[in-house]
Parts: C-alpha cells; sequence; structure tokens
C-alpha cells in the first residue's frame, strides 16, 4: 500500500512538473492569441462601423438634402475608413477563396477601364465615371468578409430600408405640390423612375424585417414604412416601377404568405393595392393607356414612351457599330445628342461596354440567382436565414425586371443584392463547419500528458 502510494506521489510529482514546464509558455501563447483576436475582432467591429455609415450615406444621400453636407466626400471617408480598419486587422483576404460572383465583377470593371480607354466618344469621362463605379469592388469585399453573422447583414438591411422610408418621407413632404416628385431629392433620386426603382428593391427588406422583428412597436414602425413608400411610388407615376413592384410583390407574397403560410399579408396587400389604385393611381394608369393612345394622351406619357423606342433603337445600332468594347461607359447620352439615356439596364451595358461587359454583367446575377436556389433548397436552412434569402430573392427579381425600363446599371443597389447572397452563402457554409467537434485533439493530448506522468 505504502509502495503505490510512493508512486502515486512520484507520479503527481512528474505531473507538477511536466505542468510547470508546458503551461507557462501555453499560457503566454494563449495570451497572445487572445490579445491577436481580440485585436482582429475590435478591427472588425470598427471596419463594420465604417460599413454601417457607408450604406447610411449611400442610400440615406444625406449630402442631398443637407447643403453642408454636399462639400464633404462621405462615400469616399467612410469606404476607406472601412477597407483600412480591414486592412489593418490581420485578416487575410485570399482570392481563390472569394466567390465566383466578385472575380466576375472585377473582370467588368476591367473590361469598363478598357472601354473607357478606346472610347470614341469621351475617354476622360468615360474613365472618370468608371473609377467611381470601380468602388463596388470595394464595398462587396467589405461585406464579404465583415458580414460573418446574420446579425451584421440585418443591420445592413435595415439601414437599407430605413434609408429609403426616410427619403421617400422626405420626397412626399418636400414634392406634394411637384408633378411625379421630380427634382424633390438631389442626386440619384432626383429622377422619379430611379426613386421608384429604389423603393422597390427596398420593400421586400422592409417585409422581412416586419415578420422577423419580436416587438410589436418595431412591427407597427416597418409597416408605416412600407405605408409611405407604396403611396410614394404611385406618386412618381412610374410605368416601369410599378411592373418591378407586381412582380417583386408577388415574390415576396410567394415566400411570405403562401409558403410561410401568412395569409393576412396577401388579404392586406390585395386591399391596400385596390385603395391605393383608387385614391393616387389615376394619374399612373393614365400614362399606361398613354402607350396605346397618342392622340389623348401625348401629354400623359406618349411622347417619353416615343422616346425612349428611340434611344433604344440607336442603342441597338450602336452595339452593332462597336460590339466588342462598346463607345465608353456613361458615353451614350453625348452619342444620342439628346444627352438622354437608354431606359434599359441591358441595352446600356451592351452600348457602353460592348457585349464583354453584357456577358459578365449578366453571369453576375446568374450566379446570384445560383446562390438563392442553394439556400431555397437547403433543408437543414434556419427560418430566419431562408427569411433573409427570400427577401433579396424578390428584391432581385424586381431589379431584373425593372432593368427593362430604367438606366440603372451603376448603382449600387443591385449588386448589395449580390453579395448579400454570397454573404449567406459563406454563413451557411461556416455553420457547417462549426458542427464538427474539435475536442478530440485537446483529450488526446491530456490522455498523452498523464501516461507520461505515470511512466
Amino acid at each position: 500500500m505504502e509502495e503505490k502510494a510512493g508512486h502515486l506521489s512520484r507520479a503527481w510529482k512528474t505531473m507538477a512538473d511536466l505542468t510547470q514546464r508546458v503551461f507557462p509558455v501555453a499560457q503566454e501563447a494563449q495570451g497572445a492569441t487572445v490579445s491577436t483576436g481580440r485585436q482582429r475582432r475590435e478591427s472588425s467591429n470598427v471596419g463594420f462601423g465604417f460599413l454601417i455609415a457607408f450604406f447610411i450615406v449611400y442610400c440615406a444621400r444625406p449630402e442631398d438634402w443637407i447643403t453642408p453636407l454636399a462639400y464633404l466626400p462621405l462615400a469616399k471617408i467612410t469606404a476607406c475608413g472601412a477597407m483600412l480598419a480591414l486592412l489593418t486587422s490581420g485578416k487575410r483576404i485570399r482570392l481563390s477563396k472569394l466567390p465566383r460572383e466578385f472575380h466576375y465583377l472585377v473582370a467588368l470593371v476591367g473590361v469598363l477601364v478598357v472601354s473607357s480607354v478606346f472610347s470614341p466618344v469621351w475617354k476622360g469621362g468615360a474613365l472618370v465615371w468608371t473609377i467611381d463605379f470601380a468602388k463596388i469592388i470595394i464595398i462587396f469585399l467589405l461585406v464579404y468578409l465583415l458580414v460573418t453573422d446574420l446579425r451584421r447583414l440585418r443591420q445592413l438591411m435595415f439601414v437599407q430600408a430605413a434609408s429609403l422610408i426616410v427619403i421617400t418621407a422626405i420626397s412626399v413632404v418636400k414634392g406634394r405640390h411637384a408633378p411625379r416628385l421630380q427634382g424633390v431629392i438631389g442626386g440619384i433620386f432626383s429622377n422619379p423612375n430611379d426613386l421608384a426603382f429604389a423603393i422597390v428593391l427596398a420593400i421586400p427588406f422592409c417585409m422581412a424585417l416586419l415578420i422577423t422583428t419580436k416587438s410589436m412597436l418595431g412591427k407597427l414602425a416597418w409597416l408605416l414604412g412600407i405605408l409611405i413608400m407604396l403611396p410614394a411610388l404611385f406618386l412618381t407615376q412610374s410605368r416601369g416601377g410599378f411592373i418591378a413592384l407586381l412582380f417583386a410583390g408577388t415574390v415576396v407574397l410567394w415566400h411570405f404568405g403562401v409558403k410561410g403560410r401568412r395569409l393576412y399579408l396577401i388579404v392586406g396587400t390585395a386591399f391596400v393595392g385596390v385603395l391605393l389604385l383608387a385614391t393616387v393611381g389615376q394619374k399612373l394608369m393614365k400614362r399606361f393607356e398613354a402607350i396605346s393612345d397618342e392622340a389623348a394622351n401625348f401629354e400623359a406619357g406618349y411622347g417619353s414612351y416615343e422616346a425612349r423606342k428611340n434611344l433604344m433603337i440607336l442603342a441597338v445600332e450602336g452595339i452593332e457599330r462597336y460590339p466588342i468594347l462598346g463607345i465608353g461607359p456613361n458615353d451614350f447620352m453625348a452619342y444620342s445628342k439628346t444627352w438622354q439615356p437608354v431606359h434599359m439596364v441591358y441595352l446600356q451595358i451592351g452600348v457602353e461596354g460592348g457585349l464583354i461587359a453584357l456577358f459578365l454583367y449578366l453571369a453576375i446575377f446568374w450566379r446570384t440567382f445560383r446562390n438563392l436556389r442553394r439556400l431555397l433548397k437547403r433543408k437543414d436552412l434556419p427560418q430566419e436565414y431562408k427569411i433573409y434569402a427570400s427577401a433579396v430573392h424578390g428584391s432581385l427579381v424586381g431589379f431584373v425586371v425593372g432593368a427593362l425600363f430604367a438606366p440603372v446599371a451603376y448603382h449600387y443597389f443591385p449588386f448589395f443584392n449580390v453579395v448579400y447572397t454570397s454573404a449567406l452563402i459563406a454563413m451557411t457554409e461556416s455553420r457547417q463547419g462549426m458542427s464538427v467537434p474539435a475536442s478530440v485533439p485537446d483529450w488526446r493530448q491530456r490522455r498523452k500528458a498523464m501516461n507520461l506522468g505515470w511512466i
């Protein structure tokens, strides 16, 4: 008995010596790892804070309705701040790990740069426009690397949706006497068609946030926001925006109302739609009638319809004349000699960037729909993930339909949807990786240390 006790004592002493030799180094290494991890998290938080600020600046456009802010390059400051925080975080950026749609986007920008250099219309203007558009590469990279959980993705959608509600409310209040809310807000929202288009892309996110918000006050706030944006869309009298809304709304109601078994959404939408058509939708309906009645409805929109048709014909002729590299980004207005853009995204990209740019542009959104199909077919996808993926689906359908009627090829809003799907795919793959147990190596190491103590 005494021999066993002595043997146990010697073993315990050996284990103690081994612990004293190993653990100081391990503790020091662990402390360094924890410190490095904390620094990375802090840098990530700072970077995401700048990213949120960029989304506020781009979506809410404060410099367009707050005069003093117009003199500050807020978008550049916030984007550069987020990128700097990401670069100083020590996080490795492996190009091979980035999604394929990101590579298509980089290739698209590269083609547009070459198109600018060889532009037969205005090289300098095309290059400046391309460099400004190229910031979407940085934003895509930041969203993909910094949005690592659903909470952050929800915050970005929150900013985008809430910003459009604010912009819409300001437009309705300030432009109650302005025809079609024309020029009430400066910048990209000065055109009523662009404002209607942005509203269509944001409404699915409002619906998703309405469903997932647990607070009754929050639900009422999102419902009020939707009820502000829908009449504003009718006030813009945008025919393309209305058609895009029909398609986007159908997809959203299919996901949330039919498949989600929320029939009250379908009933409520039908009631609000009929009410809006009967009150503020009369002028919009007249603009639709103007397409087929030249004599009676020229002022209601027939002239606009004819002008757009002629611009589309000119864009097709431009593609035939410059099929490879096009005439240069944003140079169609000068090329047409009317200083009007062609009101179709696909023709806009085709005539200004060439057929290669058009192929890459379409490939980006094809990949996005492919990502959504992968997400929505998963049986193990958590419900909240499915809700936000469905919202992106509705917004994206609104874009591809609305793109038939709007010159918004260089707006960032559609590309936000692209990177949202990329981030959702990365998050679901990360969830799968986290389910693999990681405690086996530590258990084996502890057993080996114990065996060394008994020898």
